[in-house]
């Protein structure tokens, strides 16, 4: 017997209503890393900052890495709110949580291991050590309330619930902003005062939202009622949601392998390059977040679909996403070429910095226009829990990507590297993209 269908319109009103509270919220998360560079970088000391923006990335690449649960939660959800199942989308959170609160603290008793990997992969200078030690030291414990956030964010995005996802992402990135200014400038915790910031601001951010979900079931004995533990324990339900969280830890981690190796390709140039380079880095990394507003609607909508079985909305979505992704992207590309290098003069008062990173200003602004594809399809991908070409076109990507780089960089220096990241961004949109639209006629065989 085939499945039912429950169809739906897809307008642009629909997209939007998704779109604009999840790119205000996800813009805060570049815009608190802005801010914690721009609170380093006035201290006057390149090595503070390059310290900084190594154990950035150690822990961007962490959680990344566990991101699989923020993105497999968002799918899973969103085809149950398809097949207008609630409790089934209760279902996956309860789990999410459970899985992200063991992952965050067997991230915390594996920290040595982790700092020790981490050094021996980037290979620092000497002077940039103690200040990333600090940070890491501290940043490790907000491992568990990071991924409590993940789930819940997926749960709330899986729904179309968009406000309530901005309003955690506000509590933590502003709460962030503003405990790291109070505690470097305040108490002067220096790169340590940064992390302490991050970590009290996640930990608001996961009571709330554990609290609003409590809320809504009337509690937390209603809401094991509701899922209870053989329904939780259903092996066919857990051996589904790790086969996802497989293919898309395997996805993140060719994701950040390729940012993980820009950078550290950049810091074997010096701290000079390092340091100026991840200043226009964060104008690449807020192009993503906005961008990923409309990758959000794309996985929602689509989500939905399948689950509703109704291919018309899954292609509006797609058609839609697409759409409203090139001309964010042309404004975007606009404004980082006028405003790139006065913010570059806002986020740090070493000259030799600055000089450096206004070089690059053009070959970031250039992100916005190729990243829209693979980020639209990133979310199609995701919604329609496609994991298999998730995991599959990532490492593909990454595979032309660090041909190129090594092809490029010693030809071109940092250009090199920039020209090899487009590229990259480019073969990801079309892998996606063909693989998908060959999908279409097994995810919707009634047509």
């Amino acid at each position: 017997m085939s499945a039912p269908v429950y169809p739906f319109e897809v307008r642009h009103r629909d997209v939007w209503t998704i779109a604009l509270p999840a790119t205000f919220a996800f813009v805060t998360e570049p815009l608190a890393g802005l801010v914690d560079l721009t609170l380093v970088g006035r201290l006057g000391d390149a090595a503070l900052l390059g310290g900084l923006v190594l154990g950035v990335l150690v822990f961007d690449f962490l959680f990344s890495i566990t991101f699989f649960v923020r993105l497999g939660t968002a799918g899973l959800v969103a085809q149950a709110v398809g097949a207008r199942d609630e409790d089934k989308a209760l279902t996956h959170l309860v789990r999410a949580l459970l899985f992200g609160t063991a992952l965050g603290l067997l991230a915390i008793l594996l920290a040595p291991l982790i700092n020790w990997v981490s050094l021996a992969l980037i290979a620092p200078q000497p002077d940039v050590l103690p200040a990333f030690e600090d940070y890491f030291g501290v940043r490790i414990w907000s491992g568990p309330m990071v991924l409590i956030n993940f789930a819940l964010l997926g749960w709330f995005y899986g729904r179309a619930e968009a406000t309530t996802g901005l309003l955690l992402q506000v509590v933590v990135h502003v709460g962030n902003m503003v405990l790291s200014a109070l505690f470097v400038f305040g108490l002067g915790c220096g790169v340590a005062g940064v992390a302490l910031g991050t970590v009290i601001a996640q930990t608001i951010a996961a009571i709330l939202g554990l609290w609003l979900v409590a809320q809504r079931y009337g509690g937390v004995a209603a809401i094991y009622q509701r899922v209870p533990n053989h329904v939780l324990l259903d092996l066919a339900g857990i051996r589904r949601m790790l086969s996802l969280s497989r293919d898309l830890m395997i996805r993140s981690i060719a994701l950040m392998s390729a940012f993980a190796f820009f950078t550290a390709q950049t810091a074997r140039m010096g701290t000079l390059e390092l340091s100026a380079n991840a200043i226009v880095l964060n104008f690449l990394m807020i192009t993503a977040f906005l961008l990923d507003g409309q990758a959000q609607a794309a996985e929602q909508i689509s989500g939905k679909a399948i689950g509703a079985n109704y291919k018309p909305a899954f292609l509006r979505a797609m058609k839609l996403a697409h759409f409203w992704g090139y001309v964010i992207s042309g404004l975007l590309f606009v404004f980082w070429l006028v405003a790139g290098p006065w913010m570059i003069e806002l986020m740090t008062t070493a000259d030799d910095v600055r000089q450096q990173a206004r070089i690059y200003v053009p070959v970031a602004a250039l992100t916005a226009l190729t990243g829209v594809m693979p980020f639209v399809m990133d979310g199609i991908t995701i919604g329609a829990t496609l994991n298999t070409i998730l995991r599959n076109g990532m490492v593909v990507a990454l595979i032309v990507f660090l041909t190129l780089a090594m092809i490029l960089q010693p030809l071109f220096g940092i250009m090199g590297l920039w020209a090899a990241l487009h590229l990259w961004f480019v073969t990801r949109g079309l892998v996606f993209l063909f693989a998908v639209w060959r999908k279409i006629p097994k995810l919707f065989p009634a047509g």
